[in-house]
């Protein structure tokens, strides 16, 4: 720049010593006409249609969606301590009946008649009924009437990353706030959450604002669907960070419809028992290119397994469109796959790939206790 400034004062300077008139500023930062500001503005005009379209459009969601949440107050026995947790829930439909689906932890340790519910309108309603599932962090309570509007649930499987979405709850206690953000990742899994954490995760990752109250509110798309369950943050400073976690809405829906239903939750029992010696030298030895995917040493009769294709020995390296990392990955993905479900699974048979299709099915028939976790990941079917 200095260099450029130097030889431009040295042309005026010249300019002047030959007797020619001097530059004036007009020359130097010439005035735009009035029709070229006309025609520029004009096109600003026309480049912000869209963004004014996206912006009417968040503010329809946000209006249509407020209705369906639920500001949560639950006064908590904590031995000989009292605890006021704050969280948020939504209003959702299960079979003709108004249920708020929530996370456990909002609501943990909380008799029924210390959980108040507070709606958009101001409505403060007590649930009749509260189930809760340890392994997903999913909660769900009945209530006492069929009034308040349920939300319009979307299909998580379908979500990818970068799609726009918005967080709806009750951060710091200030009810139904909104906030705007993307789909950052999915499934993200091993995260340590809590003192008791969850068991078994496949969270959508979002830089939607996520803090404290913020737990059991709606991760919304731009179709005012429900998309996911807010449930936790990564944080330093205990607020939001950008990095908020949430339960897609096809996992928590599916949990709360057995709790309804039945009051516990049967997991999905693939019936394979899995090779623990499988190894990063092993995987090359099948023509892996680094360790991936668990690897068949049994099949379990009367599985789901069993009736399918499955060998001893296949290699499954992807199973309903993910790639399966280790062992531990492949049971996670299996507990959370709703009951009946057709899955498709790719294995690696004899250095190829290999298609199977498999209907997940339940271990005899047992449906598994609420509060008992699962005791080891030796097995993907358990």
């Amino acid at each position: 720049m200095q260099r450029y400034c130097s030889r431009w004062f040295w042309a005026v300077g010249m300019i002047v010593a030959l007797g020619a008139s001097p530059l004036s500023a007009q020359d130097v930062f010439p005035t735009p006409s009035l029709e070229a500001r006309t025609a520029e503005f004009e096109a600003i005009q026309q480049e912000a249609e869209w963004v004014e379209r996206l912006n009417r459009q968040l503010k329809r969601v946000a209006r249509f969606v407020r209705p369906t949440v639920v500001h949560i107050e639950a006064h908590k026995l904590d031995g000989r301590r009292t605890i006021d947790e704050a969280g948020s829930g939504t209003v959702v439909d299960i079979d003709g009946r108004r249920y708020v689906l929530t996370n456990r932890h909002v609501i943990k340790n909380a008799p029924v008649e210390q959980i108040k519910l507070r709606l958009a309108d101001g409505r403060v309603f007590h649930p009749q009924s509260a189930w809760e599932d340890r392994g997903t962090d999913v909660a769900v309570l009945r209530l006492p009437t069929n009034t308040p509007l349920a939300a319009r649930l979307g299909d998580s499987d379908s979500v990818e990353v970068g799609d726009l979405v918005l967080a709806v709850g009750s951060p710091f206690g200030l009810s139904h706030s909104i906030t705007m953000g993307i789909i950052s990742a999915k499934g993200r899994r091993d995260l340590k959450l809590g003192t008791e954490g969850v068991q078994y995760q496949n969270f959508f990752q979002t830089d939607a604002a996520i803090n404290p109250g913020n737990s059991g509110g709606p991760l919304v798309n731009l179709r005012g669907e429900v998309i996911g369950v807010n449930t936790a943050i990564a944080s330093n400073s205990g607020g939001n960070d950008g990095i908020g976690f949430s339960i897609p809405i096809n996992i928590a829906i599916d949990i709360a419809r057995q709790l309804v239903h039945t009051g516990s939750v049967t997991r999905a029992f693939l019936g394979v028992r899995l090779d623990h010696q499988y190894d990063e030298a092993m995987s090359r030895r099948y023509g892996l290119p680094r360790h991936v995917g668990a690897r068949i040493s049994r099949i379990e009769p009367g599985s789901a397994a069993s009736r399918s294709d499955l060998q001893v020995g296949d290699i499954i390296i992807r199973y309903d469109g993910i790639t399966i990392e280790d062992d531990k990955h492949l049971v996670n993905q299996v507990k959370l796959t709703p009951l009946g479900k057709r899955v498709e699974i790719v294995v690696l048979r004899d250095r190829q790939p290999v298609t199977v299709r498999v209907q997940m099915g339940t271990p005899h028939g047992s449906a598994e206790p609420v509060v008992t976790p699962s005791s080891t990941s030796e097995e993907a079917s358990r």
